[in-house]
């Protein structure tokens, strides 16, 4: 991780910048409200003479740094095989959120015929704990491809710091000028280089931020996709190929209906019982029956004939 170095942190420029702000009261003191014109043109002498004892110094000052106190910007790629795409991307978020980091984007493609899916996120990881987080994600799954790259922007950084300070310093000046001021003309020409110097300074601070955020964090992607699915064509292509094809689909055949029938039978077994105790219950509920109407007819009485003979016959 770097550090980054105030461009006004050492003594000597901060002497000049109190020199220039002590020549901006003395010319501020001496002249009249008819004299505007003039004093702000020694305003901008000053202020140049400052930038320029800045530079002097800001020199000697770089040159001291240390080697390894650099600003880099680290940019990376991680290509992995893993199971389940999902939950890794998943379990790849905990592990960036837990180092401080986030996710700027996350895809997901659903498990289709050849593969089981994938994600992709852009990972950004503090540069300070970029090594650690690497090595827990190693553990997701396979590491197909990984790489990294750096660029330098130590002196981008420092020159950035420096033009804001200084901007800054001559901003606030102006300002105070602009207090003071009388003479609508001055006032005019005051605000104008006001204004272009605050646009100047807005649009230096943005850079400023998203150079630090990228110092700052480094930005991995990171891509999970699973082992391809091969799918192999096993159609005979001759006659001896036919005729193996067959076979083995007669003896799959075979296998199965055996497998089949051997999950069946218990329950064949079983209903057959079943149907066997209640076939003989019906035999014997019915046999009784047959027994009891037996007797019945046994056991009642023949009819009585009618007396004096056939009714039939003459007397």
């Amino acid at each position: 991780m770097s550090t980054r170095v105030d461009a006004t942190s050492s003594p000597v420029r901060r002497g000049a910048v109190i020199a220039a702000l002590l020549a901006t009261v003395w010319l501020l003191a001496g002249c009249s409200s008819g004299a505007s014109d003039s004093s702000f043109a020694g305003v901008e002498e000053a202020y140049e003479q400052a930038e320029e004892a800045d530079g002097a110094t800001g020199g000697a000052a770089d040159s001291a740094e240390a080697a390894d106190d650099r600003a880099l910007i680290v940019t990376g790629a991680m290509y992995m095989t893993v199971e389940d795409p999902i939950a890794a991307a998943d379990r790849a978020e905990d592990i960036v959120t837990s180092a401080g980091g986030r996710i700027d984007s996350r895809s997901e493609t659903a498990p289709g015929a050849y593969d089981g899916g994938s994600a992709r996120l852009t990972l950004r990881i503090p540069a300070a704990a970029l090594d650690s987080a690497v090595d827990e994600l190693r553990a997701l799954g396979t590491v197909d491809e990984f790489t990294t790259d750096s660029a330098d922007v130590t002196t981008e950084v420092r020159d950035l710091d420096a033009q804001i300070s200084t901007l800054r310093a001559s901003t606030a000046r102006i300002e105070s000028l602009l207090a003071d001021a009388e003479d609508i003309k001055d006032i005019i020409t005051l605000e104008d280089e006001l204004d272009g110097r605050q646009a100047r300074l807005e649009s230096l601070e943005a850079r400023q931020r998203g150079l630090d955020d990228q110092v700052s964090m480094s930005t991995i992607d990171l891509s999970l996709t699973t082992e391809p699915i091969v799918i192999v064509d096993d159609a005979p292509r001759s006659f001896w190929g036919g005729l193996e094809s067959g076979w083995n689909g007669l003896v799959a055949f075979v296998s199965g209906a055996l497998v089949i029938t051997g999950v069946l039978l218990p329950w064949v077994i079983a209903l057959a019982l079943i149907g066997a105790v209640a076939l003989a219950a019906v035999r014997t509920v019915r046999s009784r029956r047959a027994r009891a109407a037996s007797s019945e007819a046994e056991e009642a009485p023949a009819p009585a004939a009618p007396a004096g003979g056939s009714p039939s016959q003459d007397a």
